[in-house]
Parts: structure tokens; C-alpha cells; sequence
């Protein structure tokens, strides 16, 4: 029976090929060939596309996408992880209701969401019409990077809060009294036990909000318009505009490299399948 259970594996396998390491080929592939003068593409080594790359205006516009992924994350955490914590504290009635709340946004597109923001902050959107009302001066929100985090954060933020969510609900309440019986405070609680081993969550929590966000490019392109382009606008831009697929295809590959960097360097907290975390 054992070996029979081999074959379920299989569709699984070949998903991952067809669908995935294939894909994945074919991008490197088309990042190492270039065209000639006549518009053809000559299969032939070369690293002239990644070359082009890692010209200034390029790295800048990678640097702003990680910075501002960066800043999303954080501040997802710092929002999500007090949501996770009430949530998780709240009575089984209020916690199923709580949960639907923060799931409910996602049941919407993505594409709809963000035109909603575009409401709220456009000029003659609710937030300044309401200013207007109380005699104050319009604000310059829209197209700005600000909107742009502020979208990014609003749409992941539910990426963060369910990982954490789901740590925090398989905490053992006994460790939590043995700490209190001891003499502990609750800020001490906290520090040592409930924070430590909430780490696999808040770890999943920060890639599972980094890997869209620094790839991202419907929400720049509505929220921060021409003035902020990420490197996923940079990637869009060339494939669908200019046809030009071996550099896009280069970029491509560069941006999965600094996601698998920074997979690897999440990697570094060992987690136990208690759900503690610690760090090599």
C-alpha cells in the first residue's frame, strides 16, 4: 500500500513542471537571448540585458520597490498583529464575526479595491471633500508614494493578520498561567512566551505580505500613477508595451532572486513544530 501511495503524487509533480519550472524556463531562457537589427530573436549567451539592468535609473526603481514593500510589511505587522492578538482573545461568538470581517475585503478584486482608494483620496474624493466641508484646504494624496503604501497595506494586511491569527489561536493557555502563577506580568508574558512562539506566524505573515507587495503593479499604477513606478510596472511596461521579453525576462529573473534571498534569510529563524521560533 505504501508504494502504491507514490502515484498520488504524480498530478501534483507534473503541475509543478508544467506549470512552474517550465514557465521559469522559458523566462531565463528569453533573459539570456537577444534580438538582432531585423527584430529576430537569436538563441545565443549573452548578459547585455542583465548588464542593462543594473544601470542607475534601473537599481532605483528596484531600490524604491523593495523600500516600499519594506515599509508595507511593516506596517502590516504593526497593524496586524494587534488585530491577530484581539482576535484570537475574543470570545469564540465574536472571533468567527471578527474573522469574517478581516476575510470579507478579499471576496472583492483586487482591481476594484484599489479603484475604491482612488475614490477616497482623488481630489474631489470623500477625504477632501470632507476637509472642504470644514473650511480646510485640499491635500495632495493621490499619486503620491504615500497612497501607494497605504493601498499595498490595505489589500496584504489580511495576509499578515491570518498567519499570526493562526499562531496565536494554538497557543497553550497553560503555559500562559504557569507564567502568570510564577509572578510574571502581562508584559512580560508577552515578551517571553506569547511573542516567541507567535514567530512562525509573524515570519509567514511577513512573506506572505513582502512577496506581492515588492512585485506588485496594479496598485502603483492606479495609486501612484507615473510619478512612482515599481519594478512590477517596470516588468508590465515591457512586455505589453514594448515587446521587448528578454530584457522584461531579465528583470523578471532578478526579482526572483531577491525573493529567494529573502526567503532564505526568513529561513534563519528555526521554527519547532511547537510553534516557537528561534534565531540561528
Amino acid at each position: 500500500m505504501k508504494d502504491k501511495t507514490k502515484y498520488f503524487s504524480y498530478p501534483y509533480i507534473v503541475w509543478i513542471v508544467t506549470f512552474i519550472l517550465f514557465p521559469s524556463f522559458l523566462v531565463l531562457l528569453y533573459s539570456i537571448t537577444s534580438k538582432d537589427s531585423n527584430g529576430v530573436t537569436t538563441i545565443h549567451f549573452t548578459l547585455e540585458n542583465y548588464e542593462l539592468f543594473f544601470k542607475k535609473m534601473y537599481v532605483n526603481i528596484l531600490f524604491d520597490s523593495i523600500w516600499l514593500a519594506a515599509i508595507s510589511t511593516v506596517i502590516c505587522l504593526l497593524l496586524g498583529y494587534p488585530a491577530a492578538y484581539i482576535i484570537s482573545n475574543a470570545h469564540i461568538s465574536k472571533r468567527n464575526t471578527l474573522l469574517f470581517l478581516c476575510i470579507l475585503p478579499m471576496w472583492m478584486n483586487m482591481l476594484l479595491r484599489t479603484y475604491a482608494w482612488m475614490t477616497i483620496l482623488g481630489n474631489n474624493g470623500l477625504i477632501n471633500n470632507f476637509l472642504g466641508f470644514l473650511g480646510l484646504p485640499k491635500l495632495n494624496l493621490l499619486y503620491t508614494k504615500g497612497a501607494t503604501v497605504m493601498g499595498m497595506v490595505y489589500n496584504f494586511i489580511p495576509f499578515m493578520i491570518l498567519p499570526i491569527y493562526t499562531a496565536l489561536s494554538k497557543l497553550d493557555n497553560k503555559l500562559i498561567e504557569a507564567a502568570a502563577d510564577l509572578g510574571a506580568d502581562k508584559k512580560t508574558v508577552f515578551k517571553k512566551i506569547i511573542f516567541p512562539l507567535s514567530m512562525p506566524g509573524v515570519i509567514s505573515g511577513i512573506i506572505m505580505v513582502f512577496m506581492p507587495a515588492v512585485s506588485t503593479f496594479i496598485i502603483p499604477q492606479l495609486l501612484g500613477g507615473n510619478k512612482n513606478m515599481m519594478i512590477g510596472n517596470l516588468i508590465e511596461k515591457l512586455f505589453i508595451l514594448n515587446g521587448d521579453w528578454n530584457f522584461g525576462s531579465a528583470i523578471s529573473i532578478v526579482m526572483m532572486l531577491i525573493i529567494l534571498i529573502s526567503m532564505s534569510i526568513m529561513n534563519k529563524f528555526d521554527v519547532d513544530k511547537e510553534g516557537g521560533a528561534r534565531l540561528l
